[in-house]
């Protein structure tokens, strides 16, 4: 289930960045969520420079290169899980692209296990005892 998607300007990354950003990213979303990596789906998104504005203004005008992320969890996972892979990820794009900090954006998108499928089956079905498991956690730390 783990997914991330980078979005990033065209042309502003070299090959080994890109290799090297989507292997951590994988590895941080393993981590995080202690989910096999195999689970783990890491993409990048290219836009040209003429199709992607920061600022009110082209890239190819301004050179701002602000990468935006976005990130797929099934419901339930506990926040501090989500805002660390919120701050693992801008740290990667900080790192290993040498972008600033101040320029990227990010966003979890929490999906229903229902509403999610693995090889055609809902997640809600095939994940049931870890998505219980989940549930039972976050509900005794409430107490």
């Amino acid at each position: 289930m783990p997914i991330v998607n980078f979005h990033l300007v065209s042309l502003q990354t070299s090959p080994q960045q890109d290799e090297r950003l989507l292997k951590e990213a994988s590895k941080l979303y393993s981590e995080v969520l202690r989910s096999p990596i195999d689970r783990v789906r890491a993409f990048i998104t290219a836009h040209p420079a003429v199709q992607f504005a920061v600022a009110g203004d082209l890239v190819s005008r301004n050179g701002l290169h602000a990468p935006y992320f976005e990130f797929i969890v099934l419901e339930g996972r506990p926040l501090e899980e989500r805002h660390r892979l919120m701050a693992g990820f801008t740290d990667l794009l900080v790192d290993i692209l040498g972008v600033r900090r101040d320029l990227v954006r990010g966003s979890c998108r929490r999906i229903e296990p229902i509403d999610w499928s693995i090889g055609g089956v809902p997640a809600s079905v095939l994940r049931a005892d870890e998505v219980a498991a989940r549930e039972k956690a976050a509900a005794l730390s409430k107490t």
